[in-house]
């Protein structure tokens, strides 16, 4: 096997390895919990509290199975875990809908907040998570920059850059919370408010991930192309291949 053929059975590994890790989330985070609410909330089988629980367990299964699998932890998995564990403190208290909607509100609020106030810091949360060496040849841009002495340029960028980001998040809040809403009506703690529940849960992927995934994209092709404009790279000389 020749170091192209080599490089392309890598590259194809890491597709498919980061294809099942999207699928194995959306298997433990949407379908499974809202199957459990929807389906096993009633009293002739698990009892709403039961399946809430249950419900529950699934994404906080996942969250402590990827920290042991990786042997650390990052800022969005913390979030993660913090959300099962106040969504199941919500459930406990048998508070009403009301305060379900502010918290799935809250959550990517404050995700938008942490992204402007990455602003401030070294790195800020768009450069890791958009902008990373995995992404851009990070070592040729930097050359570029400094040959064309476009450090404030490049620094404007990614001022506009993370403040669209954050709106990414901003705009899930104000999903989040319509979302809750519009579908939780029911009393907490009975089958019926389970049923919402896992509803709401169906329908988080494509009523709000799917739109800010759009904006996501958008906030990358952003910044690539302000990149290739500021450096003179190619897309193709920029991205890594």
């Amino acid at each position: 096997m020749n170091l192209n053929e080599e490089s392309g059975d890598q590259a194809r590994t890491v597709v498919k390895a980061n294809e099942s890790g999207m699928l194995i989330n959306i298997l433990f985070n949407i379908v499974v919990p809202s199957l459990v609410l929807s389906k096993f909330s009633g009293p002739e089988r698990l009892g709403p509290v039961m399946a809430f629980w249950l419900a529950l367990a699934f994404p906080l299964l996942l969250g402590v199975w990827e920290f042991v699998r990786n042997r650390q932890t990052s800022f969005f998995s913390v979030f993660g875990l913090l959300n099962v564990a106040l969504t199941g403190g919500l459930g406990f208290l048998a508070l009403d809908g009301f305060w379900f909607a502010v918290k799935e509100g809250a959550f990517p609020g404050l995700l938008g907040i942490g992204v402007l106030v990455s602003m401030k810091m070294k790195t800020s949360l768009v450069q890791t998570l958009l902008i990373n060496d995995r992404v851009v040849n990070l070592r040729l841009v930097r050359e570029k920059i400094a040959l064309f002495n476009r450090h404030d340029e490049f620094e404007t960028l990614m001022r506009r850059a993370t403040l669209l980001f954050s709106l990414s998040f901003f705009l899930s809040a104000g999903l989040n919370f319509g979302l809750a809403r519009y579908i939780l009506r029911s009393a907490p703690g009975t089958s019926e408010f389970n049923a919402e529940l896992g509803k709401m849960t169906a329908l988080s992927f494509p009523v709000i991930a799917l739109p800010v995934l759009v904006f996501t994209g958008f906030v990358l092709w952003y910044l690539v192309s302000g990149l290739t404009r500021l450096t003179a790279l190619s897309k193709e000389e920029l991205l890594v291949k």
